[in-house]
C-alpha cells in the first residue's frame, strides 16, 4: 500500500479519486495540487447556467472545504506541479515546495486550443475554461452587444444560446461544413443550426476566420474577418475551437505520451509508479477496441474512480461506456457511447418534434445513440450498447416500439 499519495490537478478525475481513496479506505498521506485557486468545481455550468448568472458560485464547488479538512487532504491551490522527478519520486511546485510520492496521479485535464490568427490577443476576445474566464465573459455581456463565437462546437453552441437568451446579438463561425461535425451525424448539426437560427442565432458554416479587427484608440476587437472577405462586427469574441490534453509535465518527464498521456487498463502510465486520469489520459478501450481520449465529466468521474481503485489496491479494468451532454436553449442532448466507424443511422422519431433519436450502428450492431429530449430512449440504450445488443432496423425506427423492444 502506498504512504503517501500526489494528485496533480484539481478538477472532476482528482476530486472523485480523493473521495475513492478515503471512502475504500485508504489512510496513508493525501495531496491534491490545483493549478486554480479553487477547490474542485463542475465545469458544464460554466457555458450555461453560470454564465447566465442563473448559477451562484458556491453550487459549482464539488465537495465543500470542511471535507478536505475531514478527510485529512492536503491541498496546494493556485500552485502548479512544474516538474516531476521520477527517480527521486517527487514533484516541484512553482512556488519551490517539494513534495514526495509513493505514488503520483496526474488529472491535469485539458486546455482551449488557441486561435492561430493575427488579433486574437485583442481586448474583448476570451477563451472558456475556468470561473475566472466565465467571470470576465459575464461582465461584458449585455442585452444588444455582438458577440460572434468561434467555433461550433458543444461549447460554441452552449455559449452561443446561453448570450442569445440573454438578449445578444450572436453570430457563430465555423470552419468546417456543419457545427458539431465530429461528434454528431448530419441530421443532428443541420437540427441544431436550424433550432440556433430560429431562435436569432446566425450560424456560418465554411467560414475561416483570417483575422480579429482591432480598434486602435481601445486596443479592443471590433470585427472578425473571414478568408472570403467578410466582415463579422462584434463586441465581444469567444473563441471555441476545441481542447487539447494538457500533458505538458508528463511529456517533460520522459512518459510516454500520444494525443494525451497513454495509460494502460489500470491507469498506470509507463512509469509504474505514476497514473493519469481524466481528460488528459489516453486509454485503451476493451468495447471498441482502440484507444480514446475522452473529454467529458462522466469519464473524468469514472477514470478517477478507477485509477483510485487501482492505487488503493484493488485492481480495475477502466472500461465504461462513455457518455456526454449538452444543453442548448430548451433541448438536452444526451450521447452515448461512441459512433466513431458507424454505418448506418436509423432516426426515432420526427426532428421536427424537437424529441427525437439517432441511432448508430455497425455490422447490425448499435454502438452509440444521441437523444433530443428523450430521456427513455437513452436508459433503454445504455443497456443495448453495453450488451451489444443488434436490434431490427425497422422496429427501430418506429418510436411507438420501446427501444428494449426492438431486438
Amino acid at each position: 500500500m502506498y504512504q503517501q499519495i500526489v494528485i496533480a490537478g484539481g478538477g472532476q478525475a482528482a476530486i472523485q479519486a480523493v473521495d475513492t481513496l478515503r471512502r475504500k479506505g485508504y489512510a496513508g498521506r493525501l495531496t491534491l495540487v490545483g493549478e486554480e485557486p479553487w477547490l474542485p468545481y463542475q465545469r458544464p455550468p460554466l457555458s450555461k447556467k453560470y454564465l447566465a448568472g442563473a448559477f451562484e458560485r458556491e453550487r459549482l464547488f464539488i465537495r465543500p472545504e470542511k471535507f478536505f479538512a475531514d478527510h485529512q487532504v492536503h491541498t496546494h491551490l493556485g500552485r502548479k506541479v512544474s516538474a516531476i522527478e521520477r527517480r527521486a519520486q517527487r514533484v516541484l511546485l512553482d512556488d519551490g515546495a517539494v513534495l514526495p510520492y509513493d505514488a503520483l496521479l496526474l488529472a491535469t485535464g485539458s486546455h482551449p486550443r488557441r486561435l492561430a490568427a493575427p488579433g486574437a490577443d485583442l481586448g474583448g476576445v476570451y477563451y472558456l475554461r475556468g470561473i475566472a474566464d466565465a467571470d470576465r465573459i459575464r461582465a461584458e455581456w449585455a442585452p444588444g452587444r455582438r458577440l460572434v463565437v468561434i467555433g461550433g462546437g458543444y461549447i460554441g453552441l452552449e455559449v452561443a444560446a446561453t448570450a442569445r437568451e440573454l438578449g445578444m446579438d450572436v453570430t457563430v463561425l465555423e470552419m468546417a461544413e456543419r457545427v458539431m461535425n465530429r461528434v454528431v451525424c448530419a441530421q443532428l448539426s443541420a437540427f441544431y443550426t436550424a433550432e440556433h437560427t430560429r431562435h436569432g442565432v446566425r450560424v456560418l458554416c465554411h467560414a475561416r476566420v483570417r483575422a480579429l479587427a482591432g480598434d486602435a484608440g481601445s486596443g479592443r476587437v471590433r470585427a472578425v474577418l473571414t478568408e472570403d472577405g467578410a466582415e463579422y462586427p462584434a463586441d465581444v469574441v469567444v473563441i471555441a475551437v476545441g481542447v487539447a490534453p494538457t500533458d505538458e509535465l508528463a511529456t517533460g518527464a520522459g512518459l510516454e505520451c500520444d494525443n494525451g498521456i497513454r495509460v494502460d487498463e489500470h491507469c498506470r502510465t509507463s512509469d509504474p509508479a505514476i497514473y493519469a486520469a481524466g481528460d488528459c489520459a489516453n486509454h485503451p478501450s476493451p468495447r471498441y477496441a482502440c484507444r480514446l481520449r475522452l473529454e467529458s465529466v462522466d469519464n473524468a468521474f469514472e477514470q478517477g474512480s478507477s485509477a483510485a481503485l487501482n492505487l488503493a489496491g484493488t485492481a480495475t479494468v477502466h472500461d465504461k461506456l462513455p457518455w456526454f451532454w449538452s444543453d442548448q436553449f430548451d433541448l438536452k442532448l444526451i450521447i452515448v457511447g461512441i459512433s466513431a466507424g458507424y454505418d448506418a443511422v436509423v432516426v426515432r422519431g420526427t426532428p421536427a418534434a424537437r424529441a427525437f433519436s439517432v441511432c448508430y450502428l455497425r455490422d447490425g450492431e448499435l454502438i452509440a445513440i444521441d437523444s433530443v429530449n428523450a430521456p427513455r430512449d437513452q436508459m433503454a440504450a445504455r443497456k443495448l450498447i453495453a450488451a451489444r445488443a443488434r436490434p431490427d432496423p425497422g422496429k427501430l425506427a418506429d418510436p411507438a416500439i420501446a427501444l428494449k423492444d426492438t431486438l
